[in-house]
């Protein structure tokens, strides 16, 4: 029988590639609902986002725009509700208790905000680092020491929390998360409670790690400077991802340009200056030109 034939049948075609496929971090659709009393909050309504193996991104977003509930879903500690969720070979969706257990173990690693939920206090850094690791404890110690070089505090090896800077701790913080060499780094609101000098450490330190061990790193921050520090931003809004600022450097000339996201509905999401500007409110009238689509405002609203 003929390849077109098997075609024709069906018995020869390919199946069709899931959205993201390629990329390490792939949400499609993203729903997380909560329910708070009787009132249900979307705080996730259909977002899609891909990140690819070996990427910095930094998410940003007002208060209440999701962006720390995404963190949430992708380092396994909540479960979606609703769409695709993929990070490497796990199936966020359809994962069961112990399987969470392995794949926050195995797969990511995570720093809070707040110092005090990085580290036990009662421990040097050394050992808060050396802790979550497997193998002889010996190599766990000098696997300690080789971390905390990276991120460029080696020399508070021996101190515990107290006796640190907070941006010291941060920076402890994160050679803890890369203890079991996760694939992914998921940091919220790292340098919240820093000021400006020390919140440059330790983003300097992120991608440190990012650029020495290959590791994917997304941080979530509500700070819109980070994009001058990452490759691409990603702004979240109302639920969904709503716009991307790209950083390139064209021999030393470094240029960031900002791009609306449009979802694989066909949705974006238009600044409110440019509808206010324009006086855009419910209908809009599209025209499809030869290399743009124009959009207006519909007359009769005015």
């Amino acid at each position: 029988m003929s390849d077109s034939t098997l075609q024709a049948l069906g018995g020869g075609a390919k199946p069709a590639k899931q959205f993201g496929h390629d990329a390490l971090v792939a949400c499609d659709n993203l729903v997380r609902i909560f329910q708070s009393g009787s009132v249900e909050v979307q705080a996730l309504q259909g977002l899609d986002l891909l990140v690819d193996e070996g990427e910095m991104v930094a998410v940003v977003g007002a208060s209440g725009s999701g962006k720390s509930t995404l963190l949430a879903v992708l380092s396994g500690m909540d479960a979606p509700t609703a769409g695709r969720v993929r990070v490497g070979r796990w199936d966020l969706m359809a994962m069961h208790a112990k399987e969470r257990v392995a794949y926050r173990r195995q797969m990511v690693g995570f720093v809070w905000q707040q110092t005090s939920r990085n580290l036990l206090p009662y421990l040097t850094s050394r050992q808060n680092v050396a802790l979550p690791m497997t193998g002889p404890r010996r190599h766990r110690a000098a696997r300690a020491g080789e971390l905390l070089d990276l991120v460029g505090v080696g020399h508070v090896a021996d101190r515990q929390p107290q006796e640190m800077s907070g941006g010291e701790q941060q920076r402890v913080a994160i050679a803890t998360a890369l203890a079991n060499e996760p694939q992914l780094l998921l940091a919220d609101e790292p340098t919240g409670e820093l000021d400006t000098a020390t919140a440059r450490e330790v983003f300097d330190a992120l991608r440190t790690v990012n650029r020495e061990s290959g590791t994917t790193v997304v941080v979530v921050t509500h700070d819109p400077a980070v994009s001058g520090l990452v490759e691409r931003t990603v702004a979240i809004r109302d639920g969904r991802t709503s716009s991307e600022v790209l950083r390139r450097d064209a021999g030393g000339d470094v240029t960031h340009e900002e791009y609306a996201v449009m979802d694989r509905a066909g949705r974006l999401q238009v600044p409110r200056e440019y509808r206010e500007a324009l006086a855009m409110t419910r209908r809009v009238r599209l025209a499809l030109e030869a290399d743009h689509l124009a959009v207006w405002p519909d007359g009769s609203q005015r």
